[in-house]
This record gives structure tokens, sequence and C-alpha cells, in this order.
């Protein structure tokens, strides 16, 4: 029987938690995130895991929820929470 915790499809539960640093510059990436959360309502800048830089209107998507997302940064500029966690 396959481990499910072994594997690194993109599929499998996250495996550790970090708070994330927002920024502007290549300084503030991380390693891809499995999923992503954050504390407070606005719009939210990241940068994904194709390297697309993309807002997240407020309202989009809600605060204090684990999404989904493949990202490599959140920026400073574009975002209003300050708050956020990465899952991988």
């Amino acid at each position: 029987m396959e481990q499910v915790l072994n594997r690194n499809d993109g599929t499998s539960p996250a495996s550790s938690v970090f708070q994330i640093t927002r920024g502007d510059t290549s300084a503030a990436n991380f390693t891809v995130t499995r999923g992503l959360a954050w504390v407070g309502a606005g719009d939210v800048k990241v940068t994904t895991a194709d390297n697309e830089d993309v807002v997240i209107t407020d309202g989009v998507l809600s605060p204090g929820v684990i999404h989904p997302l493949r990202v490599i940064r959140v920026w400073s500029t574009g975002t209003t929470p300050t708050v956020f966690v990465g899952f991988r």
C-alpha cells in the first residue's frame, strides 16, 4: 500500500506549516505552497508556482480558510491582509 504522506505530487496533505513574510522582491520568495491562509479581508497579490503575478480581489476567497493555492510569494504592494500562513 502506498504511503500517502510521502507522496510529493501535490495531492497529499500538507506536512509543514510556516508563517509567510510579505515582500516585493525575489528575496521574499519561499518554497511553493500546497495551501495558503490569511487573516483579514482585502486584496491579496501573489506570485504563482508558474511565476504569474495575480491579484485575488477581496471577497473572491475567504480569510481564515486554507485555500489550495500553489504560490511562491505574497506581495506587500497590492496586499491588504498582513498575516499569512503557508502549508506544504
